[in-house]
């Protein structure tokens, strides 16, 4: 009995230490959707992947999104309340060959208890296009339903024959109180652990809508804290020596790359000097090509300003050679400077506007017409005498009040430049 008894309390010692070392973030995770933080605007009461998941039926699916918001955590969701099958695998370590095994499975699967599988493909980008079409006739006759997850925007980096087989969940990055309330549960499973509100903020603020993020170093903390009695206290001191400094959401190499580009362009045509550097030390602080700012400047200056103000391209020109010269960090002083010169000068596109009329004209409208005799090259001896150039052309410096037609005939009249 006692020999039974003391079996018993080492296996529960064992399955303890098991689940110890499980990182906080999987332990976390949750297995229903009661339990999901989040994404109420795909998962909330009466959204349809909430209706389509309720229903039980699968289909195949795209989530693209940030890390740690819950892209794996949904698909296992799914496939579990639909009684599927799922196999997990990563685009990094991964290839055709696993995908072969995988659809192997499904088939048998299929064939011997018509259980369906679901094949979930974390970063899915990072298949090549010949990994991607290796899919298409599995997801096609319906031996697999996929479900892929994804940073980049699937528009550019999965195959359309894939896409147009998916449905896109677009997802978010966790909102400040759902931060708070994944946050707490962590701290409830440690059990021991002690932290105030402003621990607590600052895990909010370093995770900046990135839960797993925010676990990470919490998880860290627990384990780093001075133990005092059988508390463990993580105080802001030893989460802000752990962290080192605050996340970014920015990636140089995906869509923050241009979405930050495009906010800091915006704000500057909005005349918001204010948003505009926000913008900009965001592009810095993640690391940004300075160059790359340099130039949205550059286009900024003459897209937006343009002829209101002619001295915001030579500012922007000036700040793009002084990054070239400077470097950073003290390249960011003449890219601040300009961003607030061209935010608060006055705007006008009527420049390139009009450009872009007489370019649709010529593209789109066929009105490609030749350059009239009067205007052609004229300096060749044969020109004038052979070929009519230059005949009965006005020189304006000489003949200022004298009019002259400089459009082809068939645009006479046309006007372009917005007055």
């Amino acid at each position: 009995m006692k020999k039974n008894a003391s079996s018993s309390s080492a296996l529960l010692e064992l399955l303890e230490e098991k689940q110890r070392s499980i990182p906080l973030a999987d332990a976390l995770r949750p297995n229903t959707l009661m339990d999901f933080i989040g994404q109420t605007q795909v998962v909330g009461e009466g959204a349809p992947l909430r209706n389509l998941i309720e229903s039980k039926e699968l289909t195949n699916l795209m989530f693209w999104g940030p890390p740690g918001v819950g892209k794996t955590t949904l698909a296992r969701i799914i496939a579990s309340n639909s009684n599927a099958n799922i196999i997990e695998l990563s685009a990094v370590n991964s290839g055709t060959k696993e995908l072969r095994e995988g659809v192997s499975q499904a088939k048998e699967a299929l064939q011997l208890s018509g259980t369906p599988t679901v094949v979930f493909i974390d970063e899915i980008h990072r298949y090549s296009k010949t990994q991607q079409d290796a899919l298409l006739p599995y997801v096609e006759d319906g031996t697999i339903t996929l479900m892929g997850a994804t940073t980049e925007n699937p528009s550019f980096q999965v195959i359309p024959a894939l896409l147009s087989r998916t449905l896109i969940i677009r997802l978010r990055y966790l909102e400040r109180e759902q931060m708070k309330t994944l946050i707490e549960r962590g701290i409830a499973y440690l059990d021991q652990a002690d932290l105030d509100e402003v621990a607590i903020g600052f895990l909010q603020d370093y995770a900046n809508g990135d839960g797993r993020s925010a676990l990470v170093l919490l998880e860290a903390a627990y384990k780093c804290a001075p133990v005092e009695g059988n508390r463990r206290k993580i105080s802001v001191a030893l989460l802000e020596q752990l962290a080192q400094q605050n996340r970014l959401n920015y990636d140089r190499q995906g869509d923050e790359h241009y979405d930050h580009a495009s906010a800091y362009q915006k704000s500057m045509r909005g005349c918001d000097p204010d948003a505009a550097l926000y913008w900009l030390a965001k592009m810095i602080a993640g690391g940004e090509d300075p160059r790359f700012i340099a130039r949205r400047l550059v286009v900024c200056a003459s897209e937006d300003v343009g002829l209101a103000h002619p001295m915001a391209l030579v500012m922007a020109n000036q700040a793009a050679e002084a990054v070239e010269r400077l470097g950073m960090p003290e390249g960011r002083i003449p890219l601040a400077q300009a961003t607030v010169y061209v935010a608060k000068a006055p705007k006008s596109n009527k420049a390139y506007k009009a450009l872009d009329k007489a370019l649709a004209d010529i593209q789109k409208g066929g009105k490609s017409f030749p350059v009239p005799k009067h205007l052609r090259d004229a300096h060749y001896s044969d020109a004038k005498k052979r070929y009519g150039h230059g005949v009965g052309y006005i020189y304006t410096h000489d003949h200022p009040d004298t009019p002259q037609q400089f459009l082809p005939d068939a645009l006479v009249g046309t006007k372009y430049l917005e007055e």
